[in-house]
């Protein structure tokens, strides 16, 4: 299979007209994630146990007993959650021999507890720390974008995304901690939603940054984010549906986030904002200067690096040789910053966000590129660290704000027919992922 599922709720549709089981479902699903199209976004697969929650799903079926919306249909999990007795790799060999994890990730589980088909491991940038999603150990999922040129997917969430944009999964399970499931979603052409980072639980997910780091998922529509989002949350949303765009407050940032965009990308995102703007949205440009704050807080080594340097300094020690040198170097950054500047950087952030939040207020969405930039080749990265370091920086910019103000965001695909993908992201303040998630609904319709 190697063209893109249908929504849920058409897949639901079908399963109940008697169209298709969750059993053939689940076949074709496996058999492509074997041919060519999906070399490297798998680690692992999960054949007997997903073909055992689609037989399950089927008796459910025929016996009409009500079931939850991802029962049967296949769902990949990103490489760094853990399944009980499995080593949790991580995109990694450094982790090889290390202790297998005593139980299921938490998301995991409550994804099993769905009645979820859990197909395989999805391939992932090394500890997820990176935009851009090349991996050296297990190689690099080619986005499915572009049949002629063999373009990045994106990270780290990588083979997260392309089994979504394969049809071999609804949904994916990722993680996002500067931008991981909103930046490949943006250049496969998919939705990725980053919830408020304390909606969902982070035990058992392999950590980069415990700051920043947020379990959420991706999707081909945005209620399929949502399904997944109830499935893996502590609590499920309740969102008050609008009634199209019209009054929808959005604010334009003026700084930071359109520097270096790509003419394509601005053409994708003034078309999609022209045609919200004629639908009756009311879309204000905000200067938002706090967001140039961002580098300056964030020094020295950042929140990421210092973080990741905690975790990783007893196993860099060790196995250094193992790790993908372009993910050493970034770790590296962490490990002389001591405990004063890393206070110093928490209280920044803390009033950082408090104004940001003040700024934002009276608007029902900030609206931006989600990237600026489409996706590179894989060749041009692979080829040069100036040029992976470059794109790396610019895929990560604009979607780590909204990590760093503790904030929630959707990216949507806007791009036209024919095009790269281009992501519009839409974020709001912490907590606020109820009322983002109707904005989101209105404005793919929109756009639709």
């Amino acid at each position: 299979m190697t063209s893109a599922l249908p929504p849920i709720p058409e897949l639901r549709q079908r399963i109940a007209g008697g169209a298709l089981t969750h059993a053939s479902l689940i076949e074709q699903v496996l058999e492509g994630a074997s041919a060519p199209a999906a070399g490297h976004v798998f680690t692992r697969l999960y054949p007997d146990a997903a073909r055992a929650a689609a037989r399950h799903a089927d008796a459910m079926q025929a016996a009409g007993v009500p079931m939850p919306p991802l029962a049967g249909l296949p769902v990949s999990i990103k490489d760094l959650y853990d399944v009980a007795g499995e080593v949790t790799l991580a995109g990694s060999v450094a982790c090889q021999g290390e202790p297998p994890a005593p139980r299921d990730a938490a998301a995991v589980a409550r994804l099993r507890l769905q009645g979820a088909a859990i197909v395989g491991k999805t391939n992932m940038t090394e500890f997820a720390f990176s935009g851009v999603g090349i991996n050296p150990h297990y190689g690099t999922p080619r986005n499915p974008a572009d049949a002629q040129v063999a373009r990045i997917p994106g990270g780290s969430s990588s083979g997260a995304a392309v089994s979504v944009a394969l049809g071999l999964s609804v949904g994916a399970l990722g993680s996002d901690t500067g931008g991981s499931i909103r930046i490949p979603a943006a250049l496969c052409g998919l939705v990725g939603f980053k919830s408020t980072q304390s909606r969902t639980p982070r035990d058992g997910a392999f950590e980069l940054a415990r700051s920043l780091d947020t379990v959420c998922a991706m999707a081909r529509t945005v209620e399929d984010c949502l399904a997944l989002d109830a499935a893996i949350a502590d609590t499920p949303l309740v969102v008050r549906r609008r009634d199209g765009v019209a009054g929808l407050r959005l604010a334009v940032p003026t700084s930071l986030m359109f520097d270096g965009v790509e003419p394509a990308v601005a053409r994708a995102f003034d078309r999609a904002l022209s045609c919200l703007s004629a639908a009756g949205a009311l879309v204000t440009e905000l200067p938002l200067e706090e967001l140039t704050e961002i580098a300056r807080i964030n020094a020295p080594g950042g929140f990421s690096p210092v973080e990741a340097a905690a975790v990783h300094r007893h196993r860099i020690g060790a196995r250094r040789a193992e790790y993908d040198p372009r993910v050493a170097a970034r770790i590296d950054l962490g490990m002389s910053v001591g405990a004063a500047d890393y206070i110093a950087m928490q209280d920044g952030r803390r009033g950082w966000i408090a104004r940001m939040e003040a700024a934002l207020q009276g608007f029902d969405a900030l609206v931006c590129p989600t990237v600026p930039i489409t996706a590179p080749p894989i060749d041009e990265l692979l080829a040069s660290d100036e040029a992976f370091f470059k794109a790396n920086g610019l895929l990560l910019r604009n979607t780590f704000a909204i990590n760093f103000l503790d904030g929630c965001a959707f990216s949507l695909p806007c791009q036209a027919p024919g095009e790269l993908p281009v992501g519009l992201m839409l974020a709001s303040v912490r907590g606020d992922d109820a009322r983002l998630a109707a904005a989101a609904l209105a404005v793919e319709a929109a756009l639709a």
